[in-house]
């Protein structure tokens, strides 16, 4: 885990003796810290969410009479999910995840885990997880989905984009993205396919379990660019004093989704229900406000949503 004081003092650190990036510095997730906090907004008081006693009724009998929601989420992926400086479960998924249990009369237990773990993993392991899961047909296919967030996919470079890189023109680029993300496959997957199919070279897709790695390695000039969700990408501009820039606007619009098993439909609706009556009492929009991520929301929820 990281352990430095903060993600901006580490990145400008490594800055600042630049020869790192050429020396074969792993950049493994030990040598970065954790994302300071400073760049929400009003924290949101996950105390003031009150149990729903007529939910709390719905919960399966397990999950009830332990007390307590187990979440599995890959905590590396700023600001939706990360470790704070004691080493705790932060974001706006973690937060999101945590009024829902309240709202239903739980308490929460986050576990870290491997972002490609978390989803085979569900039922034996995990009540639930949230790791900014993308809706795609491939996942409806294997567990129930509850969408609560719509969010597209934003590049960045180098502060004054040194390397000239042009959306229309990343063939032969290194470009980093987090393993087993939507950016990984369809989207650059298909477009080094393109690239091969024109006589061009491929894109070199580097592939990084830590969301965090891959933007030290953009800030020490590795990487040509890097794509993510969009509310990842601007909080890591924000979090490297403008270190690296962005290159595109979010497209690829898409519903992010809360897991659960496959055969725990029935809970996946009381998910639903418990994000319903978030959204009626205003945590849900102060939860994401506290984070500076409102542009995600969605008027309304859905269980195992169509999606292309």
């Amino acid at each position: 885990m990281k352990v430095a004081p903060t993600a901006i003092a580490k990145m400008l650190a490594i800055l600042a003796v630049g020869a790192l990036a050429l020396s074969g510095c792993t950049y493994e997730s030990e040598k970065l810290d954790r994302p300071a906090s400073g760049a929400t907004a009003a924290p949101f008081d996950l105390d003031s969410v009150k149990t729903n006693a007529v939910l709390t009724a719905q919960l399966p009998e397990s999950i009830r009479n332990r007390g307590t929601l187990i979440v599995g989420s890959n905590t590396e992926y700023p600001p939706a999910e990360f470790l704070d400086a004691s080493g705790k479960p932060t974001g706006y998924d973690i937060e999101m995840i945590t009024a829902i249990a309240k709202k239903l009369g739980l308490k929460t237990e986050a576990q870290s885990a491997e972002f490609t773990a978390i989803l085979p993993a569900l039922g034996p392991k995990y009540d639930v997880g949230i790791s900014s899961f993308t809706v795609t047909p491939e996942r409806l296919n294997n567990v129930n989905m509850v969408s609560f967030l719509n969010v597209g996919t934003t590049w960045a470079v180098q502060k004054g984009n040194p390397k000239k890189v042009d959306l229309n023109n990343i063939c032969g680029l290194s470009i980093g993205v987090q393993t087993g993300t939507t950016q990984e496959d369809p989207d650059l997957s298909g477009r080094s396919a393109k690239c091969k199919e024109d006589g061009k070279a491929p894109i070199n897709i580097v592939t990084l379990k830590n969301q965090t790695d891959i933007t030290t390695r953009l800030i020490g000039g590795t990487l040509d660019a890097m794509a993510a969700d969009s509310p990842i990408t601007g909080y890591a501009i924000t979090q490297t004093n403008g270190k690296i820039e962005r290159l595109t606007d979010a497209y690829d619009q898409a519903p992010q989704a809360i897991a659960v098993a496959k055969s725990d439909t029935t809970f996946a609706e009381l998910i639903k229900k418990a994000l319903d009556a978030l959204k009626d009492d205003g945590s849900y929009k102060k939860v994401l406000d506290s984070w500076g991520s409102s542009d995600s929301a969605v008027d309304s929820f859905q269980v195992n949503p169509e999606v292309k």
